[in-house]
């Protein structure tokens, strides 16, 4: 199983960023998977998780409204757009299936002007 991120980076508070994750080794369309982001000292937390059609979506309260989730099973690949960036979702951003606990390397979001 691997999990690449990219599309980090830095960006202006209010600006926005889309992160993209491609899995391979797996039946992709097979798995529920989910972007979870760790703060410098902290430990991993949810972001948003989709279901396997990606007709199931969850939010963390924090980012409702600004980040959205999706995927293409054809592709193989799960987004996440982030709008209206805040200093505070700076972090480093994982991909990851849950199901057998696989995470990506981690791609840096750093909000700031």
């Amino acid at each position: 199983v691997q999990l690449v991120e990219s599309g980090g980076g830095l960006v202006q508070p209010g600006g926005s960023l889309t992160l993209s994750c491609v899995g391979s080794g797996f039946t992709f369309s097979f798995y529920f998977m989910g972007w979870y982001r760790q703060f410098p000292g902290k430990g991993r937390e949810l972001v948003a998780r989709i279901d396997m059609t990606g007709g199931s979506r969850e939010y963390a309260d924090s980012v409702k409204g600004r980040f959205t989730i999706s995927r293409d099973n054809d592709k193989n690949t799960l987004y996440l757009q982030m709008n209206n960036l805040k200093v505070e979702d700076t972090a480093i951003y994982y991909c990851g299936r849950p199901t057998g606990n696989y995470w990506g390397q981690g791609t840096q979001v750093t909000v700031s002007s």
